[in-house]
């Protein structure tokens, strides 16, 4: 069964659950997203593609064959992680809970370079990281706010929700958040906007009743007006993502650190060739797409008020 890493750190020992909520408070996608277990490493499974016709026959007439579409895939996972030092002179005169404080800047950090990769992870490039959405979504999941870019439709946000099936989240950057919350407050273009609030209280905005997830962290603009339009003239344009977030549809999967799976933090104690205690943060994790209409991607979009 996949797991939300909130609900797999009520199941984890307190010394674990507090890495792994903190993992879950850094990135809005590894909040909500469910983690699979996978043995050896690696999934495979069958993406549903296209589904089989039927028809009608008459009396003594036959059937028309038709078959369905499976693609057989495989998911592996990658190694992401870190080593993090604290010198011995911080712990002597500060104590040990500074050393804490730095291990979970690591998580952190770790945390949100895993969001950027599951948005902009290309293996072709760096073969150590997994694909990302923005290289799995062709054909019909990638649809074009404008050729040439400009504002956001919202007659095209719609159609990138009904390009996917059961769709749960979107997913942007706080810029495009923004827009498309002063849209909701002018009466002259509207939009479905609410708001509601996640497992730490803070306050999540909705649009059509799908959560809003920001994919930009602290200290980077994931999905920055930097991209490419479709035609290739405006590199000033960016993208927002409808994603299902299940275990049958968008999912991430983890491997097993001897036996346990998910976030393995080790102290590895005080070095031999300097005076610092060394942290080792392992996680063997990746994405997968389980279904052809999981995810839908909406690019061309500028930093200008949205529009009908």
């Amino acid at each position: 069964m996949a797991l939300t890493l909130i609900e797999a750190a009520k199941l984890a020992p307190d010394a674990d659950a507090v890495y792994i909520e903190e993992f879950a408070a850094s990135s809005d996608i590894l909040r909500v997203i469910p983690f699979q277990d996978v043995q050896g490493g690696a999934l495979p499974y069958n993406r549903e593609e296209e589904l089989p016709g039927i028809g009608f026959r008459g009396v003594n007439e036959a059937y028309d064959e038709s078959t369905g579409i499976i693609n057989p895939q495989v998911e592996v996972c990658k190694i992401a992680g870190g080593d993090l030092d604290v010198d011995r002179f911080i712990v002597d005169t500060q104590g040990p809970g500074s050393r804490s404080a730095h291990e979970l800047m690591k998580v952190k950090s770790l945390a949100q370079g895993w969001t950027r990769t599951f948005l902009k992870g290309d293996s072709s490039t760096n073969p150590r990281v997994f694909d990302g959405l923005q290289v799995r979504l062709t054909g019909s999941q990638l649809i074009n706010n404008n050729a040439a870019g400009g504002p956001l439709s919202l007659n095209k946000l719609d159609e990138l929700i009904d390009a996917v099936r059961n769709p749960t989240h979107l997913v942007m950057s706080r810029s495009t958040r923004r827009r498309l919350t002063a849209a909701g407050r002018n009466t002259g273009i509207g939009g479905h906007i609410n708001f509601t609030q996640d497992e730490f209280g803070r306050r999540v905005d909705t649009y059509c009743d799908l959560p809003v997830l920001i994919a930009d962290t602290n200290y980077e603009d994931i999905l920055s007006f930097t991209e490419s339009s479709a035609d290739g003239t405006n590199v000033q344009c960016g993208s927002i993502y409808c994603v299902s977030f299940d275990e049958m549809a968008v999912t991430g999967i983890q491997g097993a650190h001897a036996g346990q799976f998910g976030i393995s933090v080790r102290d590895l104690g005080e070095m031999e060739t300097k005076p610092v205690f060394r942290t080792r943060i392992d996680w063997y994790c990746a994405i997968a797409v389980l279904s052809g209409r999981s995810a839908a991607r909406l690019r061309g979009i500028t930093n200008a008020p949205v529009t009908v």
